[in-house]
């Protein structure tokens, strides 16, 4: 399911925040999916529920799940607050410019960047968005 990189430089909570992401846009979490608890996660991966706590706090705040008090946290059919969507696009377009920044630091070519890009894409997005 999750698996954490002691290595990386992403902190762990938002590893957490982006694989249930991950999972959810693959499919490997659906609408209604439960997710395991802050204490069954931690458990799992090793590590301070309150790293777990944290990241289901912001899933929570974005509206990927949602908490029944004594029965858990599930995934949310994906409906974002125009307020949030507007918050979150911001964000993204600010890691897509670092990104880029950092391809560009690399010595990475525009065309070499844009076909990982598209690569990246068409293993990602699914047949969720035919239009292309």
């Amino acid at each position: 399911m999750i698996q954490i990189n002691e290595r990386s430089m992403t902190p762990i909570y938002e590893q957490i925040i982006n694989q249930v992401k991950e999972l959810i846009v693959k499919g490997g979490l659906r609408e209604g999916d439960k997710i395991p608890s802050v204490r069954e996660l931690s458990g799992m991966l090793l590590i301070n529920p309150n790293t777990v706590a944290k990241s289901y706090q912001e899933l929570e705040r974005q509206g990927v799940i949602a908490t029944a008090r004594g029965k858990g946290a599930f995934v949310c059919k994906p409906a974002a607050s125009p307020g949030m969507e507007r918050e979150r696009g911001e964000q993204l377009r600010e890691e897509m410019k670092r990104l880029i920044i950092e391809a560009r630091h690399l010595g990475m070519t525009k065309a070499g960047f844009k076909t990982w890009v598209t690569d990246e894409v068409e293993r990602n997005w699914g047949e969720q968005d035919a239009d292309g």
